[in-house]
């Protein structure tokens, strides 16, 4: 048998990449749960008229999500993850930015697509690029923080509506 050769840093990185998008894609889908109330406000509707955005964002995982391996193999799976990780930021971006329970709809179907095309597709991208002695400890690299993501998402949501609505309402009462 011969012997192994060490892990390059390549593969180190491509995992932790791999994991950060993951994390990214399994906080957001809870970190909206504790914030509801909040941007409820913020939009100027009903708490549960906000239920259409957790599952507009669940459709659309569960829509695009057969699609990835497809569209891997069609344009290439690097490139569809680069491509799904902007969707899911501009996604991000949107939800921030919405001043309607539309536009925070349509951005969290955007968030959902793009979050649909990175988790498979950055899975796909390990187990191509991985030396299969190393796939397993890869694997545990990608998982662990995958999740870690459902389990801050809450506490975060909760801190960034105490401190961040907060912090913009009371600045916004100081100015007038």
């Amino acid at each position: 048998m011969p012997p192994s050769a060490p892990p390059s840093p390549y593969d180190r990185v491509v995992p932790l990449i791999v994991a950060v998008a993951l994390f990214m894609e399994n906080m957001d889908s809870t970190v909206i749960a504790t914030s509801l109330p909040a941007i409820a406000r913020a939009l100027g509707t009903d708490p549960l008229a906000l239920k259409l955005a957790v599952t507009s964002y669940l459709l659309a995982l569960a829509i695009c999500i057969p699609a990835s391996g497809w569209t891997a193999d069609r344009f290439g799976a690097r490139h569809v993850f680069r491509v799904a990780i902007g969707v899911f930021v501009l996604g991000s971006i949107g939800c921030a930015l919405s001043r309607s329970l539309e536009q925070f709809v349509l951005a969290r179907i955007v968030q959902g697509v793009g979050g649909a095309m990175m988790t498979p597709v950055g899975r796909l991208i390990l187990v191509r690029s991985i030396d299969k002695r190393l796939l397993v400890h890869a694997m545990s690299l990608v998982t662990i923080p995958a999740l870690v993501g459902p389990i801050c998402g809450p506490p975060l949501g909760g801190f960034i509506t105490t401190y961040v609505f907060c912090c913009r309402s009371c600045c916004r009462s100081a100015s007038t």
